[in-house]
């Protein structure tokens, strides 16, 4: 059965590259007679906003994107929230697996001077780690609170098949070196929580914007090394971004295009949604048209004939009634 999964970080209002996700996600799901998840990601408790969860499950309820599962349905998976004390207790288990398979060391370097030993040669890639700590003594003294970095393996090479943008292959060693499981400040990094909540709930596929396609061979890497078996690791589309009129990346912080300014603007849920599918290609359409989530999901077209390059969108709302 097709299990998919959205899993909004709440650092700010639900948006339309948000909404987009959500609807290719649920859609995917549902056209197949499959279930939904939905999953709040936030584990990075410092940029979380206090009310930001609830008013994006809110404004996904009034799209007409509802779960199977949730933090307010529950289900065979819970907890549906990363920094549920009983998920926390999940990631911790895997890290002291990891560790007991001497796959973990400390680290204290600071970014600044992982910088001035790294380099990114290619526009858009991260800074690799130069494994400044991997053979350090463990008894040393720390400069500074250690981060728990993964000794990632010389036979790191991992390849998936994205549904939309064909086979990615990628030497983790090489291309990012040891990344970081648990943080100098005590919270689990964000490839650890994601990777194990993915593979312990079993999603079959995971829709999430192309801007994450890199950091996938890391994640499956990880399910391997936690144990999961290859049938527990999910088919992968990564959709492109959507973009504002004017070329640039739609961010939390524009008010322009979020769910909830748009409806306050007069715009109805089928209105934003069958633009959303137009413009993604979900549907097979020469122009958009109102569209309820059902109805779309109803129409779908698979993944590989999905857009795959970014859309601008015109659903703004103008900057004097933001």
């Amino acid at each position: 059965m097709v299990r998919t999964r959205f899993a909004p970080s709440p650092t700010g209002d639900l948006h339309l590259g948000g909404a987009w996700t959500a609807l290719a996600s649920w859609a995917l799901a549902k056209a197949s007679g499959g279930a939904t998840v939905l999953r709040i990601e936030d584990i990075d408790t410092p940029r979380i906003v206090p009310g930001a969860a609830a008013r994006i499950m809110r404004d996904l309820e009034w799209l007409g994107l509802t779960w199977d599962e949730s933090p307010d349905n529950g289900g065979p998976h819970a907890p549906y929230t990363q920094s549920d004390p009983q998920a926390l207790a999940r990631y911790c288990a895997i890290l002291n697996d990891l560790d007991s398979q001497g796959l973990t060391y400390p680290c204290d370097c600071s970014r600044a001077e992982i910088a001035r030993e790294a380099s990114a040669p290619h526009e858009g890639e991260e800074i690799r780690y130069p494994g400044t700590c991997r053979n350090a003594p463990r008894g040393r003294t720390m400069k500074r609170p250690p981060a728990i970095r993964l000794r990632v393996p010389d036979s790191s090479e991992i390849t998936f098949d994205d549904l939309i943008r064909g086979r990615i292959t990628q030497r983790v060693d090489r291309s990012v070196g040891d990344f970081v499981l648990r943080r100098g400040d005590g919270l689990i990094a964000y490839q650890l929580a994601v990777a194990i909540d993915d593979a312990a709930m079993g999603v079959s596929h995971v829709v999430r914007a192309d801007d994450l396609a890199l950091s996938t061979p890391r994640q499956i890497l990880l399910m391997h090394l936690a144990g999961f078996s290859k049938s527990a690791i999910p088919s992968y589309a990564h959709v492109p971004m959507v973009l504002a009129s004017n070329g640039e990346r739609l961010a939390k912080r524009s008010q322009a295009a979020t769910i909830h300014s748009l409806r306050d603007a007069g715009l109805h849920a089928e209105h934003i949604i069958g633009a959303l599918a137009h413009g993604l290609g979900l549907v097979p359409a020469s122009a958009p048209r109102c569209l309820s989530a059902r109805e779309v999901a109803a129409q779908l077209q698979p993944p590989e004939r999905w857009r795959s390059h970014a859309w601008h969108s015109t659903l703004e709302v103008p900057a004097a009634n933001a």
